[in-house]
């Protein structure tokens, strides 16, 4: 089945951007990034920013915006059956170039696990930037919740140069 990515979401002023590899069979019926309910995406943003969790879509992308976030996916369209990076073949790349040239302060690139890590290199759009592969937020990537928002939060606010007050993160074991 050919699967096509969804645009960014991403204002001018955003310094990082979140990379995915292609989004989950679940995603694409949604049509919202991170739909599956069992992907920690969305909750990880929630606790990291101190908000409440909810499924409004919209404030979800707001919350990306709000926070000099960008997010995007490496593949722009590929051939997979079902939701496993590992199936996806023909990849083509999204043109992360026209994203940086209206975003020009994204400096740092999250990788939202291995695949999208890889990909994102592969795709050559990593140069002049700092590039981190981060644990995967995918029901399919089994690490404790503790442990991947632990991560993210300290590669985002890193990543932001203490920018962000993020308060406590609610989840944290």
């Amino acid at each position: 089945m050919l699967c096509r990515s969804f645009e960014p979401v991403f204002a001018a002023d955003a310094h990082v951007l979140i990379v995915g590899s292609m989004p989950s069979v679940k995603s694409l019926e949604d049509a919202q990034y991170y739909a599956h309910p069992r992907n920690a995406f969305w909750p990880i943003m929630f606790d990291i920013w101190g908000e409440m969790p909810h499924n409004d879509y919209e404030r979800k992308k707001a919350l990306i915006v709000s926070h000099h976030l960008a997010l995007w996916d490496a593949a722009a369209c590929c051939e997979r059956e079902g939701s496993l990076d590992s199936a996806m073949r023909g990849v083509v790349f999204n043109d992360f170039a026209s994203l940086y040239a209206r975003c020009p302060g994204i400096e740092t690139v999250l990788c939202n696990g291995a695949t999208a890590h890889a990909l994102f290199l592969k795709s050559g759009a990593g140069a002049g930037k700092r590039v981190l592969r981060l644990p995967s937020t995918s029901p399919a990537y089994t690490l404790p919740y503790a442990q991947k928002l632990r991560a993210w939060r300290d590669a985002l606010l890193d990543a932001l140069g203490g920018q962000e007050n993020n308060g406590s993160a609610s989840r944290e074991a």
